[in-house]
């Protein structure tokens, strides 16, 4: 009984709608490979909304891959104080994704607003396409609680 009605869900197959699903299986790898390939810095952006300090801005930015698909910054910018530009400094540092972060050309302006460049380079976690890595926040710097100061 069981190989008879084996039997007819077979000959119920259609072989058109195998070779579609079967083509777009294809199609679906083929797209998951290149996207996986893909760099996609809108996360690196996001990222960085959220890690600098409002009182620092960028009036350059230049994102360069190497051969092996590793990502170099290079920018240069404002910060309101010295103050601003630490808290930026640390805040890559804390985040570990932003790697090497030098800031460099440090000019102090009449309003004691510093200009400079900075240079960095990028995890590859960052930049690559995933729907996990756009939708989650960045990772804790810390799970020990801040305290307020006096």
């Amino acid at each position: 009984a069981k190989d008879a009605e084996l039997t007819k869900a077979e000959a119920a197959i259609d072989p058109a709608s195998v070779a579609n699903f079967l083509r777009l299986r294809d199609r679906l790898s083929l797209g998951n490979a290149l996207l996986g390939k893909h760099p996609a810095f809108s996360g690196f952006f996001t990222s960085l909304g959220t890690l600098l300090p409002t009182t620092v801005r960028f009036s350059s930015f230049h994102v360069t891959l190497d051969s092996s698909g590793m990502a170099r910054i290079e920018g240069s910018g404002v910060a309101k104080n010295f103050n601003a530009l630490a808290a930026a400094s640390t805040a890559f540092a804390d985040d570990g994704r932003v790697k090497d972060a030098v800031f460099s050309k440090m000019t102090i302006g009449k309003d004691n607003s510093v200009s400079f460049g900075l240079s960095a380079t990028l995890d590859p976690k960052l930049i690559v396409f995933s729907p996990e890595a756009a939708t989650q926040p960045p990772p804790a710097a810390s799970d020990a609680p801040t305290t307020p100061s006096p």
